[in-house]
C-alpha cells in the first residue's frame, strides 16, 4: 500500500527528530502531528478555542500567542469563516517545527503565517479582531521542572507569564477586539491582575470542571480593551467536561460536534 501524505510527513518527522511522532485528529477533517513523549494537545486547547469562537465567531483574521504545535490557533481557524487567516508566534524551536509540519499536513500554507519568536517581543504592525493564548500555568519554583524542554516551556513560566500574554494581546487587539485565554482557577487572582495591568476589561469568565463534583480546574477568560467595555464582566455557569459517572457531558459533546467530530469518549 502506498503511504498517504500524512503518513509520509509523520515518518519523515519522526526520523528527523529521532523519536516517535503520533498522528491524531484535531477536528473532523484536520489532523495534528505531536511528539509521543512531548507536550500534547489537551482539553484546555479545545475549550479555549471553542470559547474564543463563541465570543468572536466571524473574525476574518486571528492571532495566536505562544501557539505551540498549533492546537488552539488551528482549531480557531477551523471554526472561523472560509477564507479567514491566522498569524501565530512560538518561541520553542521544537514546537515551531511541529507547527510547520501541521500547517503542511492540513494544507494551510496560504492561511497561516507562523513566526518563530518570543511573544514578549512581538510588535506586528497590525491589529486583530481576535487574539488567543494558553499561557503556561506555573511560576518557576512551584513544581518540578520536566526534563523535556518542550514540556517545561509549556507548563512553566520560562518565557513570560499570563501578564506578558495580556500585554502582547493589548498591543495587537483592534479597538473592539477580543482576547480569549485560559488559566488555572486556583490562580484566578493572578489572571484578573494581569487583565487589569494590560488595560483590558473582562467581558466574561467561565470555570471548567473536569468531572461533576470536582473543583474547577481552569478558567476561560474573554477580554476586550478597557475603552470598549462599558458593563461589568459576567461569570458564566461552569462548563462540565464529564458527568459524575465519567460520561462525556452534553456540553462537551456539543463542542466536539462544533469541531466536526461525531463520536465521543
Amino acid at each position: 500500500m502506498v503511504p498517504s501524505h500524512a503518513e509520509i510527513l509523520q515518518r519523515d518527522l519522526a526520523a528527523a527528530l529521532g523519536e516517535e511522532v503520533t498522528l491524531d485528529g484535531l477536528t473532523g477533517q484536520w489532523h495534528i502531528l505531536q511528539r509521543a513523549g512531548g507536550h500534547r494537545h489537551s482539553v484546555d486547547d479545545v475549550l479555549t478555542a471553542a470559547y474564543a469562537l463563541r465570543h468572536c465567531p466571524t473574525a476574518p483574521r486571528a492571532l495566536d500567542l505562544g501557539t505551540g504545535i498549533g492546537t488552539v490557533g488551528l482549531l480557531v481557524l477551523w471554526g472561523l469563516p472560509a477564507g479567514a487567516t491566522l498569524a501565530c508566534v512560538e518561541a520553542q524551536e521544537i514546537s515551531h517545527r511541529l507547527l510547520l509540519a501541521n500547517i503542511a499536513l492540513n494544507d494551510l500554507g496560504a492561511r497561516v503565517e507562523p513566526r518563530l519568536g518570543d511573544l514578549r517581543d512581538l510588535a506586528l504592525d497590525e491589529r486583530f479582531p481576535l487574539v488567543t493564548g494558553s499561557p503556561p500555568y506555573f511560576p518557576l519554583g512551584t513544581g518540578v521542572l520536566p526534563d523535556d524542554a518542550q514540556k517545561a516551556h509549556a507548563r512553566f513560566e520560562l518565557r513570560g507569564d499570563v501578564r506578558d500574554y495580556c500585554l502582547a494581546a493589548t498591543r495587537h487587539l483592534a479597538p473592539d477586539g477580543l482576547f480569549a485565554f485560559c488559566f488555572p482557577t486556583p490562580q484566578l487572582a493572578r489572571a484578573l491582575a494581569a487583565i487589569e495591568a494590560a488595560d483590558l476589561a473582562l467581558v466574561e469568565r467561565q470555570d471548567v470542571i473536569p468531572r461533576m463534583s470536582l473543583a474547577p480546574l481552569f478558567t476561560l477568560f474573554a477580554c476586550r480593551p478597557r475603552a470598549a467595555v462599558t458593563e461589568p464582566g459576567t461569570v458564566a455557569a461552569p462548563f462540565v467536561v464529564r458527568e459524575a459517572d465519567g460520561q462525556v457531558s452534553e456540553a462537551m459533546r456539543a463542542v466536539r460536534r462544533s469541531f466536526g467530530f461525531s463520536t465521543f469518549s
